[in-house]
C-alpha cells in the first residue's frame, strides 16, 4: 500500500500496523527514524520486492537518497510495545540526567483497531533515535559484569530459544540459503573471518560478516560488503526485530539476551540483503554458542586454541577445544591450524564421530603473495590467512563457484588474483592497529610551524586479552616500533594529507609514503597504557607482555594504568556521552596492576607506597611534570614516589595529558601500547577519533 508524500490520501493499515501522523514535506529519513515505528523510504525509480519480513528490500546493491528527489512510502507492520522502553527513558533521565533532545512533542495514541499514530517533532536527530536503540540493547544485557553465568530462565535452554527466535521471525527456512562460513577459536577467528570476508568480496560476491565484539559502535558486528550497516538500515531491522520477537515474549520464552538477538539479527540482515555468502565467528566457545543454530554451513574453521573464558569452557585444553569442536556438522568439512597434541586430538575425535573432513592448514607461505604484504600484521596472520584460503577455496568448490571463476587457475597451486587483493586489502580495527594523534600536532589548523614545533604521539592499538594474543601482540609491538623508530614525522602536511591520514586503515603498517612527511628527529618514549577485566589474570598477562618485549629489545620507559569508559552493562555508540565525573571512580584494581608492575619491574613489593597513593585527591590525578623525562633505567620506587608507573583516574584524561606532553617537547615520540581489553582500545579510538 502506498501513500502520498503529502499525506493527504492517507489510509490506516490492518491490525498492527502504523501509520505515522505526519509526512515530512522534504521527504528526510531522520524524521522517521525515532525508535519507535519505522516505514521504509524508497526510491519511487527503484523496484521493490517484499521481504521476508514484510521490510521493502533495495534491488539495486546501492541506492543514493536526496531530499531533493520524490519519494514514496511503504508502510511495514513495527507496532511496538514501547511502555517498558519509554519507563526505562523515564527512569534514565531523572536519576542520569540525560535529556532527549525535542522529544516533548512526540504522542502516541493506541486506537481500538491497534493502530498506533505517532507525531513527531520535525527536528528530532536520528541520533536521538539511534540512542533509544542503544537503550533496549542495553535492557537485554543480563550479566552485570563479565563471567557471570545468570540464567534468564524459561523453559527452553540456549539453542532450542535461538531455534524458535529463529521461527518466529520466519528466518529457519533461510538459513541454508546464507551458505555460512562458521569459525571458532580462541585467537584469531575475527582475523580469519575478515580475510574470508575480503577475498570473497573480491572474488565479486555480495558478503555478510558478522563478528563480535565491537569497539566503538553495534554497527560494527554487521558489515555488507565490507562496510558496516547503516544506521537507517540498522534501525529498521533491528526494531522489526525487536516488535516481533517483543510480541511472542512470554514467561517462558523471554526477550533474548544480548548476544542472541544480535545473533538472529545478523542473520536477519543477511538474509534481507541477499547476501551470497555469510561469514560468521562464533561469539564464546562453540557447542553452546548462539552461532551454534546454523545447522547446515557450507565449510567450518577452528583458529588456534588456548587458554581463555576458562570459568565458561573449563580448564584443560582439551575441554576447551571440545567447545571449539561442537559447531562441527555431520560431513560437512573443516579446517583448523597447528594445535597442540591435546587440543588437536579433541578436534579430530569428534570430527571422526560426525563424519567430518577434517584438514590441517599450514601457515601461508609469504611467498605465496607475489610480492604483497598481507594488510594484517604479526607473523601470526599467515596462520590466520592460510585457514581463510582453505575455507574460502572449500566454500568456492562446494558452492560450484570455483571453476565458474577460477577454470584457468590451479586449485592446488597460486592464489587466484582476487584471493591476493582481499589478502592486501582486509582491515580489522583494534589489532595491530596504529594511529597517529593528529591533534596532537595541530591546533584548528595545520601548518607546518605547528607542527615542527610538537612531538609526535602514535597509539598501537591491539585488544590482547589472553597470555597466547599478549605475546602476540608483544612481537607485533616490538617490530613496529624498530620500523618506525626512523620513521618521519607527522609534518609538513597539507589538509589533503591529513584526510589521507585518516583513511588509511592502518593494520600495522604506518604507510608513510602516503603523506608529504620530513625528517626530524625524535627522542623515542615507549608508553604501556593498559586495563584489563577482573576475571582476566594479570600476573600471567602482564610478565608474558613484559619479558616477549624483553627479548626483542623493546622496553617501556613507562606504564599507565587507568579504567576503561565503557561498561560490560551498557551499549553505546560512537556518540554516546563521555561521563566526566571521576569523583567516585573506584581504582583499587588499576592500583592492583601497578602494584603487580612494580613488582615485575623492580622485584619489591610496593604495598606500602600504593597505600597513600590510593587515597588519591584532585590534584593529585595527574603525574608530575617530570614523570615521562626520568630515567628508567635509574628508576626506583624512592621517597613515596613511583617513576616508572602511574593510575590515572581517567581515560579522557590520560590522553588529555598525552597530548599536552607531546605538545610541549617537540624532540618527543611517544609509542603508545594501548592493550589488555577490547574495550580499553575501543574507547582510546573513540576519544581520538572526537
Amino acid at each position: 500500500m502506498k501513500s502520498s508524500a503529502t499525506g493527504t490520501n492517507r489510509r490506516y493499515w490492518s491490525e498492527r500496523q502504523v501509520l505515522p501522523a505526519q509526512l515530512p514535506k522534504n521527504g528526510s529519513l531522520s524524521h522517521y527514524f525515532l525508535g519507535l515505528m519505522f516505514p521504509a523510504l524508497i526510491h519511487t525509480s527503484t523496484h521493490l520486492k517484499g521481504g521476508i519480513f514484510g521490510v521493502p528490500r533495495f534491488h539495486k546493491r546501492e541506492s543514493q537518497f536526496s531530499i531533493r528527489t520524490p519519494w514514496k512510502f511503504s508502510f511495514q507492520p513495527a507496532y511496538v510495545d514501547m511502555y517498558g522502553l519509554l519507563r526505562r527513558r523515564k527512569i534514565l533521565s531523572h536519576e542520569k540526567g540525560f535529556r532527549y533532545r525535542n522529544m516533548a512533542s512526540q504522542n502516541m495514541e493506541k486506537l481500538e483497531s491497534n493502530v498506533a499514530i505517532i507525531d513527531y517533532s520535525q527536528d528530532v536527530p536520528l541520533s536521538t533515535s539511534y540512542e533509544v536503540a542503544m537503550e533496549a540493547l542495553s535492557s537485554l544485557i543480563r550479566q552485570k559484569k563479565r563471567g557471570d553465568r545468570k540464567g534468564i530462565g524459561g523453559k527452553y535452554g540456549k539453542l532450542d530459544r535461538m531455534r524458535i527466535y529463529l521461527k518466529i521471525l520466519d528466518l529457519e527456512d533461510h538459513m541454508a540459503g546464507l551458505k555460512i562460513i562458521h569459525v571458532a577459536g580462541t585467537k584469531g577467528k575475527g582475523s580469519t573471518c575478515t580475510f574470508c570476508e575480503a577475498m570473497l568480496r573480491e572474488s565479486g560476491f555480495r558478503t555478510g560478516l558478522f563478528t563480535s565484539p565491537h569497539l566503538i559502535d553495534v554497527r560494527e558486528r554487521f558489515r555488507i560488503n565490507g562496510v558496516d550497516i547503516s544506521e537507517d538500515k540498522f534501525l529498521l531491522y533491528f526494531w522489526n526485530c525487536w516488535n516481533r520477537l517483543k510480541e511472542h515474549e512470554t514467561e517462558d520464552l523471554p526477550m533474548p539476551p544480548l548476544f542472541q538477538f544480535l545473533t538472529v539479527l545478523a542473520f536477519k540482515i543477511f538474509v534481507c540483503e541477499q547476501v551470497d555468502v555469510s561469514i560468521i565467528e562464533v561469539g564464546l566457545g562453540g557447542r553452546n554458542d548462539s552461532t551454534n543454530v546454523i545447522e547446515e554451513p557450507v565449510v567450518c574453521g577452528i583458529t588456534s586454541l588456548g587458554m581463555d573464558h576458562t570459568e565458561a569452557l573449563g580448564n584443560t585444553i582439551g575441554q576447551i577445544a571440545s567447545h571449539k569442536a561442537g559447531i562441527f556438522k555431520h560431513q560437512i568439512p573443516a579446517f583448523t591450524v597447528p594445535q597442540v597434541s591435546e587440543a588437536m586430538d579433541v578436534l579430530q575425535e569428534n570430527a571422526q564421530e560426525l563424519t567430518v573432513p577434517l584438514k590441517v592448514v599450514e601457515p601461508l607461505d609469504s611467498n605465496e603473495l607475489n610480492g604483497l604484504k598481507l594488510s594484517l600484521s604479526g607473523s601470526h596472520q599467515l596462520s590466520n590467512a592460510g585457514l581463510a584460503v582453505s575455507l574460502c577455496k572449500c566454500w568456492l568448490q562446494r558452492t560450484g563457484n570455483w571453476e565458474k571463476l577460477f577454470q584457468n587457475d590451479n586449485k592446488e597451486a597460486n592464489l587466484p588474483e582476487a584471493f591476493l587483493r582481499g589478502l592486501s586489502k582486509a582491515h580489522i580495527a583494534g589489532r595491530a592497529q596504529i594511529v597517529p594523534d593528529l591533534s596532537s600536532t595541530s591546533s584548528s589548523c595545520i601548518s607546518s610551524e605547528v607542527a615542527e614545533t610538537s612531538g609526535n604521539l602514535i597509539f598501537y592499538l591491539d585488544g590482547a586479552h589472553s597470555p597466547e594474543s599478549m605475546e602476540v601482540c608483544a612481537e607485533w609491538f616490538s617490530s613496529a616500533v624498530k620500523e618506525n623508530n626512523p620513521s618521519p614525522s607527522l609534518v609538513s602536511f597539507s589538509s589533503h594529507d591529513i584526510e589521507s591520514i585518516n583513511k588509511v586503515p592502518g593494520n600495522g603498517y604506518m604507510q608513510h609514503e602516503k603523506f608529504n612527511i620530513q625528517e626530524i628527529n625524535k627522542i623515542s618514549k615507549k608508553i604501556l597504557l593498559f586495563n584489563c577485566m577482573d576475571v582476566r589474570d594479570p600476573q600471567i598477562l602482564l610478565p608474558r607482555l613484559v619479558s616477549t618485549c624483553a627479548s626483542s629489545g623493546t622496553f617501556f620507559s613507562k606504564a599507565i594504568f587507568v579504567p576503561s569508559i565503557s561498561t560490560y552493562n551498557k551499549v553505546t555508540s560512537g556518540t554516546s556521552v563521555v561521563p566526566s565525573d571521576i569523583s567516585s571512580k573506584d581504582l583499587s584494581w588499576q592500583f592492583s596492576l601497578q602494584r603487580l608492575w612494580e613488582k615485575i619491574v623492580h622485584g619489591i613489593d610496593t604495598d606500602s607506597l600504593l597505600e597513600k597513593s590510593i587515597k588519591m585527591d584532585g590534584a593529585e590525578t595527574l603525574p608530575r611534570h617530570q614523570f615521562l623525562y626520568e630515567d628508567a633505567s635509574n628508576c626506583s620506587p624512592t621517597d613515596g614516589y613511583l617513576a616508572c608507573s602511574a593510575v590515572i583516574p581517567s581515560l579522557p584524561l590520560t590522553i588529555k595529558w598525552l597530548r599536552h606532553c607531546v605538545r610541549e617537547n617537540p624532540s618527543l615520540r611517544l609509542q603508545v601500547l594501548v592493550t589488555g581489553s577490547l574495550h580499553l582500545v575501543g574507547d582510546v579510538l573513540k576519544l581520538i577519533r572526537r
